[in-house]
């Protein structure tokens, strides 16, 4: 809880020091766009045949990069991450998405996503666990500039994956897995 409490007070000071910044530049949005990021999110499974357990806090990263076909709409590639460790074992999930980006507002930072493509679970164990299937990511975000070219970019995402059947350790085939992530994170973007 406490790195929690740290993270949301340090994305606060960032959003109050970048605000003076923004006054100075203009948004724009032309050409090749990258943006990664940190942050922090809960994280939910399910199956058929196991119970729904408490929703777990772990760590976040994304990366996204593409190319701006308009002033309100960037198409590009998402990958967003998700990960913990107990008792020395890695629980991790992610998706890679084709994601488009929409800016309502050109001439404002705030903008939503989403985009479709592929999840993946994996659990470093003895046996290692490890699935796969579809997945999706939506979202919202805001750049906030700081340079001519350069955003904070404070973000909120949802990441959801059904990768139908697998084997787990304790449970012997997951039936219709399904995951979840919601993550609150902060992120630097080049437009």
């Amino acid at each position: 809880m406490e790195t929690t409490s740290r993270f949301v007070a340090l994305l606060a000071v960032l959003s109050c020091t970048a605000a003076t910044a923004q006054a100075q530049y203009p948004q724009r949005r032309d050409g090749f766009w990258i943006s990664f990021g940190l942050g922090y999110g809960s994280a939910n499974v399910t199956c058929d045949n196991c119970n729904s357990g408490p929703r777990t806090g772990g760590f976040t990263g994304f990366l996204k990069l593409g190319g701006t076909p308009s002033r309100n709409v960037l198409i590009g590639a998402s990958l967003n991450g998700w990960t913990r460790e107990t008792a020395g074992v890695n629980e991790s999930m992610g998706n890679i998405t084709t994601s488009l980006f929409y800016y309502p507002v050109a001439s404002s930072g705030f903008f939503l996503t989403g985009g479709l493509g592929f999840s993946a679970y994996n659990i470093d164990s003895s046996p290692e666990v490890n699935g796969s299937g579809w997945g999706f990511t939506s979202g919202a975000g805001y750049d906030i500039r700081v340079g001519r070219n350069v955003s904070l970019t404070p973000v909120v995402n949802f990441v959801y994956g059904a990768l139908g059947d697998f084997d787990v350790p304790g449970i012997g085939t997951a039936h219709g897995w399904k995951q979840n992530v919601v993550d609150f994170g902060l992120g630097v973007t080049f437009h």
